[in-house]
């Protein structure tokens, strides 16, 4: 059975789930497809002109103290970044590129570590280039890549394919037909994909 990860890079559920999921899935037949995807136009389709923890100050304040009850939980660092929501348009055109690339699950890894366990921001190309050299690429060769008109158009079909499953943040984990959404719910998913 296969679990899609949908993922956007400047979730900070998604920085959970991205770091937890391969070991979890360890010594499973479960294939693991990623699936990056931009939440922006998501958001701006159901009237939301930046993201809901921006708009109700109560939730953001209860989302950063969660982030830090959860990463200690995980074994996680985490430093709240400077700036929320950042930019991950790079970093998902650099993840669309390399979606059949070996060190993909890495890269979506050391990106986020690097945002939340870090501070980084990711919109930078030079943080973008230390962890693509992280993954031992070379980093030209994947800014070329994700600049291509093919690879932005594949982002750009991944946000509506999204958007038509009826994703509405993220994480979500699909299942066959069952989607499932935030970080507290990959454990379910994983268990519902080892019995279809």
């Amino acid at each position: 059975m296969k679990l899609e990860i949908w993922f956007e890079f400047a979730s900070t559920y998604s920085y959970l789930s991205v770091s937890r999921i391969e070991e979890l899935l360890n010594g499973t037949q479960i294939d693991l497809a990623w699936r990056p995807f931009l939440l922006g136009p998501i958001f701006r389709g159901r009237g939301l002109d930046t993201s809901p923890f921006i708009i109700d100050s109560i939730k953001g304040a209860y989302m950063w103290r969660d982030m830090e009850r959860c990463c200690k939980k995980y074994g996680l660092p985490f430093v709240r970044p400077p700036i929320f929501p950042m930019n991950g348009l790079s970093a998902a055109r650099i993840m669309t590129a390399a979606l059949s690339e070996t060190w993909s699950g890495d890269f979506a890894r050391l990106v986020f570590a690097a945002q939340f366990g870090c501070g980084a921001d990711i919109s930078d190309e030079a943080v973008l280039r230390r962890v693509l050299e992280d993954c031992d690429v070379t980093p030209d060769e994947w800014f070329a890549k994700a600049k291509q008109s093919l690879t932005k158009s594949k982002l750009r079909e991944a946000t509506e394919q999204a958007r038509t499953l009826g994703i509405f943040g993220a994480p979500s984990f699909l299942v066959g037909d069952e989607l499932f959404w935030g970080d507290d719910r990959l454990e379910d998913a994983i268990a519902l994909a080892h019995v279809l």
